[in-house]
């Protein structure tokens, strides 16, 4: 598998990461017996960045993980994120009913010492600010995470959704090793400001939806195939006229992989590869053969020609429908 640093003083991580909330949460019943089938098999391949949240399934993502972790503890680079709470009240916190983000120094403390307990482990490798409440100062939610840093809880801090200006402000107080963003050939909003300040300070870019959540595997067709509890029966690229559009997206990212030799999927994971060393998608799955698919997508080296058809197959703000619902999208780019 090939490597990329994490941020400036990182280690290397795989340059093809497992994203982990679908094991537990959004897409569905889930199978923790294949899902664990999954996690070995990725570490097999020597897919070592596994990315979840104390959010995903109220625990029960970091609950799943933690055994696999722990056996093979030296082969992981392990990132979790706090932030996003789903009941009770927190200090700091703001949002809507059943949903709050909370980014407060004291629950930056207390989620990361929950993290440790579900997951069984001393330290995480990579801590996120998942989505940031903007009535708490970014320094103060970052000089809490550096405290977890200095204490060995952590060892490198990120922020999720955040604004280039959150970037620069957090960065100035310790660090930042990677902000994680939507980025697929159908988000391509960081290709702007965000990107270049990343790359300024020396910050990875972590890609999560690199494939758009499914739809750019091709194969999806419609939303009868979604399951009754699938989170993206309310998302707006697959609501109906949106998907038809989008779709049709896709078809054009297919006839260039046909064209390339590899699936829809790889295309698009390659093509985000493509855009700079600094670039670290985690697709994620909780089956085997699409784990192996996506880690293959690694050793795809696209030439300027088929990067530059894969962008014009969708081109920016093609994509009909937002990334989110409009309550979700409140929680944003603070």
């Amino acid at each position: 598998m090939v490597r990329r640093r994490v941020g400036a003083r990182g280690p290397e991580v795989s340059a093809v990461g497992l994203g982990c909330m679908g094991m537990s949460f959004a897409y569905g019943a889930s199978d923790d017996t294949e899902s664990t089938r999954t996690l070995h098999r990725a570490l097999d391949l020597g897919v070592n960045h596994l990315d979840t949240a104390d959010m995903y399934g109220a625990g029960a993502n970091e609950r799943l993980l933690g055994p696999v972790v722990r056996a093979r503890r030296d082969e992981v680079f392990l990132a979790t994120k706090f932030g996003n709470r789903t009941s009770g009240a927190g200090s700091g916190g703001t949002g809507t009913p059943g949903f709050f983000v909370d980014s407060s120094a004291a629950w930056a403390r207390e989620a990361c010492d929950a993290s440790l307990s579900r997951l069984g482990i001393d330290t995480i490798d990579l801590y996120y600010l998942h989505r940031r409440d903007p009535a708490t100062p970014i320094e103060e939610t970052v000089g809490a995470m550096a405290e977890l840093v200095a204490a060995g809880k952590v060892r490198l801090i990120g922020l999720s959704e955040v604004s280039p200006a959150t970037l620069r402000a957090a960065h100035a107080v310790h660090p930042v090793a990677a902000v994680q963003m939507e980025y697929s050939l159908f988000s391509r909003d960081v290709e702007g400001e965000m990107l270049a300040t990343c790359r300024e300070l020396g910050v990875s870019l972590v890609a999560y939806s690199p494939v758009g959540r499914g739809l750019l595997t091709g194969a999806i067709t419609g939303r009868d195939q979604l399951a009754d509890d699938d989170w993206r029966r309310h998302a707006p690229r697959f609501a109906d006229g949106s998907l038809d559009a989008n779709l049709k997206l896709v078809e054009a990212v297919r006839a260039v992989a046909a064209e390339i030799g590899c699936t829809p999927a790889q295309a698009a994971l390659a093509w985000l590869l493509a855009q700079g060393g600094d670039i670290l998608p985690i697709p994620g799955t909780r089956r085997v053969r699409f784990l192996e698919e996506n880690a293959a997508a690694a050793d795809l080296r696209l030439g300027p020609d088929q990067v530059a058809r894969l962008s014009a197959a969708v081109p920016p703000g093609a994509a009909a429908g937002e990334r989110y619902p409009e309550a979700a999208m409140r929680f944003v780019g603070h």
